[in-house]
């Protein structure tokens, strides 16, 4: 995506709360425990030359496709050769090589990766674990917490409704949500006693957008301590709906002037509560009617049906000893109906087939399968840079990057540490998901993980390097 890796797309503790490899003599055989094997890699295309523990029997019998060993998932997108997409064979063997030592390593649980050009999927696979303690395998159509991965989705909610004419970028939030009303803008002192100021600007619907409202979220690497503990103690996401997070929310101070500063936060949930009151419709419908249902993502939500759970991959962490076990998330309000808020900055469940269905979408700029979402003209404006007039233009300091109408983009490829393409966008997902359109390359590719900390030993900028570097044409 051509980027340097930084904190990016991480989530409060709070929320992670709420929403919430071995010894090599006790691998047993990893991959071939897994869903590389029992699925057959579900690998789509030409026969590859991959290490024998990942061969498909499909490949085995000299087919042109992987045959599993259970049904496959339906292909959410046309299939085609890596040869036929201009990707390298060895290249797409190298790339996974490279992501299944990580595996081998212990670094990490398991991983979803998939790869489209021109709308065609080249590559989909899957290799771990969906549980590392129950010796669950990954499957390719594993569902997985795609956290921050949900805003690019909220975001195109609130574009589809300014397409609408029913809202506009430049209209102050507190039209739609009067609790926002006059802010106060920290300066000085401690979490006790500050030191406030009004804002001298009004807040924005495109502020949110670009997070340049003065919005945070209460971790460190988000807020300056003082800040971080004021939001920290109103315990937004304790809230019960959104109604009550938009009003504990406005109780705290903005982090600095609007429109001064790329600060990533709790934006995206407010966008979430701008669409509610707009269409008059809570936000996991809106998005169910107007973005899951036309786009047949059959697996995306904010929760997770019972009947669906035996393919819910659990977030891993590294334990004390270093060795990789599940993290302990609530999993009653992380996958339940019954949950109070929902977080459309990054409550979604969703899994690489869905996702790659939304991402082509927007990489078709706008249309998927005769259904129009958005016009191309609006994609777009998504997809500029839209703080380029900042003192520090730069998401994280990241000099390559840019920042869209919810996205990341990519201005600078030559300021970054990996390959990548001026105009390319996306984003991450705090447990270590990312997705990247590409459309000069005219590609989409999905790298899905479930781990803690977020990126941790720069996955994503391997994967970065090995699926660029497999481009063949």
């Amino acid at each position: 995506m051509g980027r340097d890796r930084c904190m990016v797309s991480w989530l409060p503790n709070s929320v992670l709360r709420r929403i919430g490899f071995l010894k090599k003599s006790e691998r047993q055989g990893i991959p071939a425990d897994s869903e590389s094997i029992r699925w057959g890699s579900v690998l789509f295309g030409a026969a590859m030359k991959l290490p024998a523990f990942v061969l498909p029997l499909g490949l085995a019998l000299g087919l042109g496709f992987a045959i599993s060993l259970r049904a496959a998932p339906a292909a959410p997108l046309p299939l085609t050769s890596p040869a036929n997409a201009g990707f390298s064979v060895e290249g797409l063997a190298r790339m996974h090589a490279a992501l299944q030592r990580e595996i081998e390593a212990g670094r990490q649980s398991g991983y979803i990766s998939l790869v489209a050009r021109d709308g065609r999927i080249v590559d989909w696979r899957a290799h771990g674990w969906q549980n590392v303690a129950t010796k669950t395998p990954l499957r390719p159509d594993s569902i997985v917490r795609i956290y921050s991965m949900s805003k690019i989705v909220t975001s195109v909610a609130v574009l589809m409704l300014l397409e609408e004419g029913k809202l506009k970028l430049d209209e102050p939030v507190e039209k739609y949500l009067p609790a926002l009303k006059d802010p106060q803008v920290y300066v000085s002192g401690p979490a006790d006693a500050p030191v406030l100021e009004p804002a001298k600007q009004t807040v924005r619907l495109i502020d949110l957008l670009t997070h340049t409202a003065g919005y945070y979220y209460e971790e460190a690497w988000s807020s300056a301590p003082v800040l971080g503990a004021m939001l920290d103690r109103l315990k937004p996401w304790d809230a019960p709906d959104m109604e009550a997070f938009v009003a504990t929310v406005a109780r705290a101070p903005l982090h600095e002037q609007p429109r001064t500063r790329f600060r990533y936060g709790i934006a995206t949930d407010l966008l979430g509560a701008v669409v509610e009151k707009v269409s008059g419709r809570r936000l996991d419908v809106f998005l169910a009617e107007r973005i899951f249902q036309p786009l047949r993502l059959v697996d995306t939500a904010f929760w997770v049906p019972e009947e669906k759970r035996g393919r819910l991959a659990e977030v891993h962490t590294r334990g004390k000893d270093g060795r990789l076990e599940v993290m302990k998330l609530d999993p009653k309000i992380a996958v339940t109906a019954s949950q109070g808020l929902i977080s459309g900055g990054g409550g979604l469940f969703s899994t690489a087939g869905d996702y790659v269905r939304f991402a082509q979408m927007l990489l078709n700029g706008g249309q998927l399968d005769g259904v129009r979402l958005l016009s191309r003209k609006t994609v777009e404006h998504m997809t500029q840079n839209h703080i380029a007039h900042l003192a520090e233009p730069y998401p994280f300091g990241v000099r390559s990057q840019g920042w869209g109408l919810g996205v990341r983009v990519v201005t600078n490829p030559g300021a970054s540490l990996t390959p990548g393409s001026v105009g390319a966008f996306g984003w991450d997902g705090a447990a270590t998901t990312t997705v990247i359109m590409d459309p000069k390359e005219r590609m989409v590719a999905l790298l899905l993980c479930q781990h803690f900390p977020y990126n941790e030993d720069d996955i994503l900028g391997r994967f970065a390097n090995v699926l660029y570097a497999a481009l063949a044409d």
